[in-house]
């Protein structure tokens, strides 16, 4: 059974979050380039057709296809005041329901933005569209041990270290441990089946 949720459109006070549409592969291309070598150290080895606005567009098709499934939730940070700057993406991915009620939890941030508070802002209207539209129990999020800034903000959000990982995902080159994250909905109630 497919799960229909409505659009994420949410806004926060210098951000506005949402779906990927038509059109966006040229603004998701230009947000990884000029964010290449700053992102790379935290990033799997880009797939074939990364550095094309047409593997953009498919991933803008993937990511509405996915979400409609309920699989995933892509949404694309932007400013409130410059429309057409992306600042950053946060993805919510593998959705699980029954049981589990679960979702992984990633996000990247402009460069040029880090260190303003853009990704805590947007961070946490993901969070509360997660538990309160999303109704799920669980988000969890990893990160690079080195990675101090990812692991400030999610202790700053409350999420709470459960385990470390060797060897966990392939980035930059080698297989990396990471840090396991989670944050739990501490007022999920309804039907596991829903």
């Amino acid at each position: 059974m497919t799960a229909s949720f409505p659009p994420p459109f949410l806004t926060g006070e210098r951000v506005f979050l949402r779906l990927p549409e038509a059109g966006d592969g040229a603004m998701l291309l230009k947000f990884h380039q000029r964010n290449e070598a700053f992102l790379a150290p935290y990033d799997p080895p880009r797939p074939r057709g990364f550095w094309t606005e047409d593997f953009w567009e498919l991933y803008v098709q993937q990511s509405q296809e996915q979400f409609a499934a309920g699989s995933s939730c892509r949404c694309l940070v932007l400013s409130r005041d410059t429309p057409g700057m992306l600042w950053g993406k946060v993805n919510l991915s593998q959705i699980s329901r029954g049981p589990f009620h679960a979702c992984i939890m990633g996000y990247a941030v402009d460069e040029a933005m880090e260190g303003q508070g853009i990704m805590r802002e947007a961070v946490s209207l993901v969070i509360e569209y997660t538990f309160h539209t999303l109704r799920l129990h669980r988000i969890m999020a990893n990160y690079l041990p080195t990675n101090e800034r990812s692991g400030g903000l999610l202790r700053r959000l409350g999420f709470s270290v459960e385990g470390y990982a060797r060897d966990y995902l392939y980035i930059h080159g080698a297989w990396r441990d990471h840090i396991l994250t989670s944050l739990v909905n501490p007022h999920w109630s309804g039907d596991i089946w829903q």
